[in-house]
């Protein structure tokens, strides 16, 4: 019977110590159920904020945004998984030993948030191109006026889009099946694909910016995405263009945008993201009628949360069993 015990006791530290504990914060026990049957080889310890950097010491894991204090307090992770597409807050540079420079795996949420992104940014282009924030401000007045309406066909425009991943090449999707000629930006190798007729890097931005219809902002911010279009590329674009925002808001020159609005450059602007965020109140941008400004949700729908915990859900299996994670971050590139 004690051979039996031990026998026990030795099986359960075995289990134990190939158990890989996984720290979360926030999540309702539904979401945390379904996480925990994605393996029997991890716990996951879902605690209040305050709670978190005690329960990071012996942690193999953690879902969340991650600060370089807890990296360094985390010395047993090997995976971070952050919920957001883009991972500038947290690849800080506040030392040598912080995510950035560890060997600690970071998986985002690329691509889960396209289709919805993809659909506000031409949501915003639509209503801009055929002049709805005029007619919905008729509405407070009960006024009935159709002319003049100077609407725009987009079939025989062209767009560039800065940014062609997971975002981008859904917004690609979306301007070509509206008849659109479509150019991307972006400093990878992109695969062929027959909804873009091209693809330069981002040194040649100013050579088709004059062709632009319209300009959509769809890459992440980084070092050296930092207000590529600044005031040289907005005197770059076209009179009559339109100019859509739907990544992050350090990519483009504010400043820049209001005088491209205020000389009548651009026929219209669509931003749900801006430098500073969120925009001030009195800010300039607030005052033309044909800016739609919308809070940072572009990325939130019906669907893009159960997107967005599935593919959390898929990664904690993967890395129970040790096999590669999905969405992994080049922490040098910051996307």
């Amino acid at each position: 019977m004690k051979r039996l015990l031990t026998l026990a006791t030795l099986s359960a530290l075995a289990l134990n110590a190939q158990t890989l504990k996984i720290v979360t914060s926030g999540q309702t026990p539904e979401v945390i159920q379904d996480w925990q049957s994605a393996s029997s080889k991890v716990r996951i310890v879902n605690v209040p904020k305050a709670m978190i950097d005690k329960e990071l010491v012996d942690a193999d894991a953690y879902v969340g945004e991650i600060t370089p204090e807890q990296v360094r307090i985390g010395k047993k992770l090997k995976w971070v998984q952050i919920t957001s597409a883009g991972a500038e807050k947290v690849l800080h540079k506040s030392g040598g030993n912080d995510l950035r420079d560890s060997e600690i795996v970071l998986t985002n949420n690329q691509i889960v948030q396209g289709p919805e992104i993809a659909d506000h940014a031409m949501a915003m282009l639509l209503a801009l191109a055929r002049g709805l924030p005029k007619f919905f401000a008729n509405r407070q007045t009960e006024t009935w006026n159709p002319t003049p309406y100077p609407g725009i066909e987009l079939a025989g425009k062209t767009a560039v889009v800065i940014g062609v991943g997971g975002i981008g090449s859904q917004i690609s999707v979306r301007a070509w099946a509206h008849g659109m000629k479509v150019i991307g930006v972006d400093p990878e190798d992109i695969p062929f694909s027959p909804f873009i007729s091209k693809v330069v890097k981002p040194d040649q931005l100013n050579e088709v910016l004059p062709e632009a219809d319209v300009v959509f902002i769809s890459a992440p911010h980084t070092e050296k995405s930092h207000k590529m279009m600044g005031p040289q590329q907005f005197e770059l674009l076209k009179k009559g263009s339109y100019f859509i925002a739907v990544s992050r808001g350090g990519i483009y020159d504010l400043p820049s945008l209001v005088k491209s609005l205020d000389s009548q450059r651009l026929a219209g602007a669509g931003v749900d993201v801006t430098d500073p965020e969120p925009l001030p109140a009195g800010n300039a941008l607030w005052k033309f009628d044909n800016a739609i400004i919308t809070p940072h949700i572009a990325g939130r729908s019906d669907r893009d949360r159960g997107r967005m915990l599935g593919t959390v859900k898929a990664n904690i299996a993967r890395f129970a069993d040790g096999r590669p994670l999905i969405n992994v971050v080049d922490k040098q590139k910051g996307y």
